[in-house]
């Protein structure tokens, strides 16, 4: 497949310290692709420098084809990446409708937003039972699914997803990883760092290992996370060997 997004090479931190270090990795379109690692490993960083929080001191971030390194999160937005943060952001005030339609906020057109309403309730029933509720008398489980819903409104060609698990009883769990799917299965790319490793590589297409900045290993969802290495670091103890020089 080809790759919708591509990090080259990627030098990017905070304070003059560097995060990711020569990190490369590629999101091909129509995937899942989920990035795991150890933490301070770098993976939230990697969805900064995607959706233009954070600029990258060195190497490229290519979105179709185009070098997006250093574009701010408005402009980025407006390219089709959309991400829906690890906390919570709805307006705890504002409805649930509300909080939904803001979501197109790019949009000038009503009649644009109004269809598109239209159709992510469809996806989303919560939408329209819990219309007039407040966001703020939500559960956690239940306001992330307003997020995902909101964060459609502009349509994306990326959806980055930040811990969507954190949180979130077992339950509920199942109930936001099913909606992540669904995205996908409507042809959505997305691109998920994700904690809760079995759930996250059990769900992905694509699975991206981060360590100390860069990118070790990278395979399908299922054979990352069937590989022994990474059974020993998240499933009961140990650490990925060191490649050899």
């Amino acid at each position: 497949m080809r790759a919708l997004l591509e990090l080259e090479g990627v030098w990017a931190g905070y304070g003059g310290s560097d995060v990711l270090r020569d990190l490369t990795l590629s999101v091909p379109a129509g995937s899942i692709t989920c990035v795991v690692g150890p933490n301070g490993a770098g993976k939230s960083t990697v969805l900064r420098v995607v959706s233009g929080q954070l600029s990258p001191r060195l190497g490229k971030v290519m979105f179709e084809g185009q070098d997006i390194g250093g574009r701010n999160p408005r402009q980025i937005l407006g390219l089709g990446i959309v991400q829906v943060a690890q906390n919570h952001t709805l307006f705890p005030d504002m409805s649930v409708r509300d909080n939904v339609e803001m979501g197109g906020f790019l949009l000038r057109d009503r009649t644009e937003v109004s269809r598109r309403l239209k159709s992510i309730q469809e996806l989303f029933p919560i939408v329209t039972d819990r219309a007039h509720d407040k966001a703020g008398a939500l559960s956690g489980g239940q306001q992330r699914l307003v997020e995902f819903a909101r964060c459609l409104m502009l349509d994306p060609k990326l959806v980055v997803l930040d811990e969507p698990s954190m949180g979130l009883d077992p339950k509920t769990l199942r109930i936001v990883l099913q909606q992540v799917r669904t995205m996908w299965e409507e042809g959505r790319t997305v691109l998920l760092v994700e904690q809760n490793v079995r759930a996250g590589l059990s769900l992905a297409t694509q699975a991206v290992v981060v360590e100390s900045g860069h990118v070790r290993l990278q395979g399908t969802g299922s054979e990352t996370l069937g590989n022994p290495e990474i059974a020993r670091l998240y499933l009961g103890g140990g650490t990925v060997p060191s490649p050899v020089p």
